[in-house]
């Protein structure tokens, strides 16, 4: 058997591609420490590059809603100051939510842990006796609560002993947690920075990456590379800004609810199912969770009214808001984020569900712009097929 240089070369590149596996496998923790060290290395610039996409939203439309008037658009100042400007711009609303969030949030929660030991005190009784005169026609359940000795006092303390052993425990291990504050204090500058950047020079960095790929791959390989990039972009802004717009939405609704039916906590809750909500299709069950106990040390009535108003506003929002606004800004089926929120939660938890909407409306995308392809290549064999049939027939 004679073989060329052609199938000489072939053979030698797969032999040593297989020789290089082969090292990989006996060598495997060795190549997976490298890949975490190599990983701790690049995070902070991942994370930059996540912090900018997120940014770059807000800063997007702010640009152009302040600077894409055409009056402006001829003045070369205008046009160096608008991206600097609308970055600032975009900080400046971002630090602001966070901090009104803070002055919302964490008054209502130092309020309610004040009060918390006196709602106690007072709800305790309050549900034994409930509990007894819901129970009056069952003997056994009567003397069970008779036999139960539930301590206000006795409790509270008990809460009071733990929580002061775990501040012990905390501050015991106070030294070890400096060094992981400050690494991560250090790893987030260093990603905003970056972040800010890329933002400034994301013209440039598009085309020095073009540039790039022109130079190591083939036209169409680029061609396909900067469409599915293009897609995969257009996907996640879209589900970033429905999610945020749906969580409002929904932070909005439990407000004015709360306060047309005078449940306690109305600001509070409101602000935590809007924040919670962020987590697509179950971040609004910790709301409720968080909602329903602050509201059942208040009045274990309006603690059920709540459960029932939740559930109510949950499958108008599930069935009605969130496809509309998220499923409808990504392109995907409700079917399929659900599914995608199943699946994403599963394997890699909060963030899993946060990104598996948009990568699962990408490869949808894909994948159904390939079978609309081949159908309508096959449509236009088959017609095909039956031009030369028919042609056939008159010629004979």
């Amino acid at each position: 058997m004679k073989l060329d240089k052609e199938t000489m070369k072939k053979l030698r590149e797969l032999i040593l591609f297989t020789i290089i596996i082969l090292i990989a496998l006996a060598n495997y923790l060795l190549i997976f420490q490298a890949i975490r060290f190599v990983f701790g290395i690049i995070f902070p610039f991942l994370l930059g590059g996540a912090i900018a996409f997120v940014l770059n939203v807000p800063m997007s439309f702010f640009e152009e809603l302040i600077f894409g008037n055409k009056y402006l658009k001829d003045k070369k100042v205008a046009k160096k100051l608008a991206r600097p400007l609308s970055l600032i711009l975009t900080i400046a609303v971002v630090i602001g939510v966070v901090v009104l969030v803070m002055f919302v949030v964490i008054p209502e929660l130092g309020k309610t842990l004040l009060s918390l030991g006196m709602t106690i005190r007072t709800f305790i009784p309050e549900a034994q006796r409930f509990l007894e005169a819901l129970f009056t026609d069952n003997p056994e359940i009567q003397a069970w609560l008779d036999n139960l000795n539930l301590d206000p006092e006795r409790m509270i303390n008990s809460g009071m002993t733990f929580l002061q052993n775990g501040a012990g425990n905390v501050l015991d291990s106070t030294v070890s947690a400096i060094g992981s504050i400050v690494s991560g204090v250090t790893t987030f500058v260093i990603a905003f920075v970056f972040a800010c950047y890329i933002l400034l020079q994301k013209e440039k960095l598009r085309v020095q990456v073009r540039k790039v790929m022109y130079a190591f791959l083939s036209e169409k390989r680029v061609e396909w590379c900067l469409e599915v990039s293009s897609l995969t972009a257009r996907s996640f802004s879209n589900f970033l800004t429905g999610q945020c717009v749906e969580a409002m939405i929904l932070g909005m609704m439990f407000f004015i609810a709360m306060t047309i039916f005078n449940m306690p906590y109305a600001m509070l809750v409101g602000v935590l199912i809007a924040f919670t909500a962020l987590i697509p299709i179950f971040g609004a069950f910790i709301g409720c969770v968080i909602g329903a106990f602050l509201i059942l040390m208040v009045d274990p009535l309006q603690a059920l009214g709540f459960v029932i108003m939740f559930l109510v506003l949950q499958q108008i929002e599930g069935n009605l808001i969130y496809p509309k606004v998220v499923g409808s800004s990504v392109g995907l089926p409700s079917i399929w984020v659900l599914a995608a929120v199943t699946v994403g939660g599963s394997l890699m938890g909060v963030v899993g569900m946060l990104i598996f909407i948009p990568i699962v409306s990408v490869v949808y995308n894909l994948f159904r712009a390939s079978v609309y392809k081949r159908l309508r290549k096959k449509h236009r064999d088959i017609r095909t097929a039956e031009r030369e049939k028919a042609e056939g027939l008159e010629n004979q």
